[in-house]
């Protein structure tokens, strides 16, 4: 059986797309949208992905309107949340730590929630 090899991109609405796409940038470094085909998108670091669809009653995601939520892997999660916190964000670390890993938690200028993990080496 052919199987996908990663996610290629996530696609979501957004009120204002250039102004959250911005603000991805700036916190998070994460690369626009290329305006040609011969600038680069931006790449992720090969590591693991879980793909988990979550009941529709989940307060996992926070608030009850979020329909989505993304997980971004940190190598340091410490030094992410020192540097959000240094502009401005509230970002929540959950004080406990699993056998896989560290995680935080803030939202995007939109409402939408960012986990942020550091994987257990």
């Amino acid at each position: 059986m052919e199987k996908v090899t990663g996610i290629g991109g996530l696609f979501f609405r957004a009120a204002d797309p250039e102004r959250l796409g911005r603000w991805y940038k700036q916190h998070l470094g994460i690369e626009l949208i290329p305006a040609d085909y011969g600038q680069q998108p931006w790449r992720q670091e090969a590591g693991p992905t879980v793909f988990a669809p979550f009941p529709q009653d989940t307060p996992y995601f926070g608030r009850e309107y979020c329909q989505w939520m993304v997980n971004f892997r940190v190598r340091d999660l410490n030094a992410m949340v020192l540097q959000l916190r240094d502009a401005g964000l509230t970002v929540e670390v959950n004080a406990q730590s699993y056998p896989n890993g560290r995680f935080a938690r803030l939202y995007d200028p939109e409402g939408n929630p960012i986990e942020l993990w550091e994987p257990r080496g």
